[in-house]
């Protein structure tokens, strides 16, 4: 799936003028069938036979009116959900204007917001777009703001306050148009210089936020009319629609002082309160510029210091839905009555890293007695219990199918050896470690194992397990993920490999937490980045990965699935490998 979003993306920069959606003929009077493609969704439909992306629900109506006459076609019980092959119907001009006629003034009973949502997740601490990190605030900040293109759960692009896209024949120019009807909550529109602002913001260098290395490239960022915006690029870069999904990458209003605070989104939930360590609650954005969205009248975060009580709540009834878990407690939900357990698989990892820029770590010896002296079958089988996927010591993960190899073999695990290597690196006694875990997800578990199988090589651990808030979220650098010297870190999934090289494992990246510099993998990060010869991405990729087995300062002992579980009184859950990036807007009450 990845890869034909992937060509959809180098075919644009092919082309003289690219465009999201190509031109298509009117529907048929009376109506017509239509088979779905690969890549196609009823908004990307909608404007192939309307020209308006969001009369998507005209065909959505049209089918399941289909549906219950003729057995051929089958019910679309989640709009955002369509299958390859299946069968819909485009109703003509006239009878879309009537369905969405009713459809706007909730006539079809079935697309009214109702009810509560209620969400348990961890305590956010920090609700600035730029600067969240937890699954927990990108869910929150998700639901409160809107991006400028979206991932859906099968890694494709979409629209969201963009609705539609050009790319110019250099591939150096994007052009985007903007939803007029968006606003933000506090009722102003939503127009090109509040875009240009955002991204103006999150690559300026002298901010110093994470994502000044993810959008470094961008050249300028020009508003072109009152709802159109260009950025220009200094250099072509195939992944660029994924980079403007970012998790950072929510559009504020221009000139707002208070990001981490002031919640003035133009998303499809309002905060109605906020309770920091306790809950925040949320109404449904009755002018949300998509139709149909969200599907209930109340959103609530209820915020649990521990997984395992977040768990317990779903049992109980007092929350709906549960996104992260660790791997014991999901498996004890498989039989739960009136829960759907539900785990997908990720490119998300967990890692283990040694800062290479002090001791122990300068030594190159050392890493790799930490590799040698880890068994990364048996921690899959034992932590994971067998969900996901074993690691490799790199983020360019399985799901990656076209850039993934394992032509560069794993050494054995040899605790004697790494022995040697402490020796020669000049701790001939082992070494005494303290590790920091944060306490969410099978993080502790992992450490756990971790320093029963290092012992037999001489490496003593001292765990030290914080709340994930502190983890990434303190100031004292000794503590957190970025300063601590031996850490673990879970890293959530991300649609494409070249986010993880650019923001984690380039010199001077502002997530290199192992502080890590190659220059060779610095120049193959780039080639990838930018190269459009898809053979030339391939091999830089393979040889990043033989980089990262061979002298690496990260060990990657698995991928995990993601793991969550939901109320059977809600319809139209669809899990995303980046579990705070999910739909929350597309729940409705069961039917």
């Amino acid at each position: 799936m990845f890869k034909n979003a992937l060509m959809a993306t180098l075919l644009l920069l092919l082309v003289m003028t690219g465009v999201v959606n190509a031109a298509a003929p009117p529907p048929q009077a009376g109506g017509q069938e239509y088979t779905v493609l690969a890549d196609d969704w009823l908004s990307k439909l909608a404007d192939k036979f309307y020209g308006d992306i969001f009369a998507w629900p005209a065909i959505w109506l049209a089918t399941n009116a289909k549906a219950a006459e003729d057995t051929s076609f089958a019910a679309i019980d989640n709009p955002d959900v369509i299958e390859i092959g299946q069968k819909l119907w485009i109703p003509d001009a006239d009878e879309a204007a009537s369905l969405l006629a009713e459809y706007g003034a909730g006539e079809t009973g079935a697309v009214a917001a109702a009810g509560t949502l209620q969400v348990g997740m961890e305590i956010p601490v920090q609700l600035d777009p730029a600067l969240a990190s937890s699954d927990s605030e990108i869910a929150i900040l998700n639901a409160v703001y809107d991006y400028l293109v979206d991932v859906d759960h099968e890694n494709r692009i979409r629209p969201r306050l963009a609705t539609s896209w050009a790319v110019s024949g250099d591939g150096l120019t994007y052009t985007f148009a903007l939803a007029q009807n968006a606003t933000f909550h506090d009722g102003s529109p939503l127009t090109a210089a509040d875009v240009v602002w955002t991204f103006d913001r999150l690559r300026d260098p002298s901010q110093e936020l994470p994502t000044a290395d993810l959008y470094s490239n961008i050249e300028s960022v020009t508003a072109t009319g009152d709802y159109e915006v260009a950025f220009s690029l200094e250099q072509t870069n195939p992944f660029f629609l994924y980079d403007l999904s970012d998790n950072h990458a929510l559009v504020l209003k221009a000139n707002t002082s208070d990001p981490a605070t002031g919640f003035n989104g133009s998303g499809p939930f309002k905060v109605i309160n906020y309770s920091p360590e306790n809950r925040m609650e949320l109404a449904a954005n009755e002018t949300y510029h998509i139709s149909g969205r969200p599907g209930v009248a109340n959103l609530e975060f209820i915020f649990f210091a521990d997984q395992a009580a977040s768990v317990d709540a779903l049992r109980g009834g007092q929350v709906d839905l549960v996104m992260r878990m660790p791997t014991p407690l999901f498996q004890t939900l498989q039989e739960e009555p009136g829960i759907t357990a539900v785990n997908i698989p990720t490119n998300g990892f967990d890692l283990i890293r040694l800062r290479a820029d002090q001791e122990p770590g300068n030594e190159p010896q050392v890493i790799q007695a930490l590799k040698l002296a880890t068994d990364r079958q048996a921690i899959f089988e034992t932590v994971t219990l067998g969900l996901g996927a074993v690691g490799r010591d790199s983020p360019i993960g399985p799901l990656f199918t076209d850039y993934y190899t394992e032509e560069t073999p794993i050494p054995a695990r040899d605790p004697e050896a790494a022995r040697a290597l402490l020796t020669e690196a000049g701790y001939p006694d082992g070494l005494t470690l303290d590790i920091h875990v944060p306490d969410s997800g099978d993080r502790p578990d992992l450490a756990a194992v971790l320093k029963e199988q290092w012992a037999e090589a001489g490496i003593d651990v001292n765990i030290i397990v914080v709340p994930e808030s502190v983890y990434y979220g303190s100031e004292n650098e000794e503590e957190n993920w970025l300063g601590a010297n031996l850490g673990i870190t879970g890293w959530g999934s991300r649609p494409g490999p070249q986010f993880y090289l650019d923001v984690m494992l380039v010199t001077g990246a502002e997530w290199n937490e192992s502080h890590f510099s190659d220059p060779e993998l610095d120049e193959l990060a780039a080639t990838a980045g930018t190269t459009l010869n898809e053979q030339e991405r391939v091999q830089a990729y393979h040889d990043i990965q033989r980089i990262l087995i061979e002298r690496g300062p990260i060990i990657i002992p698995y991928f995990f699935a993601q793991l969550g579980a939901i109320s059977d009184d809600f319809q139209g859950f669809q899990f995303k490998a980046f579990a705070g990036r999910t739909d929350l807007a597309a729940i409705r009450p069961a039917q």
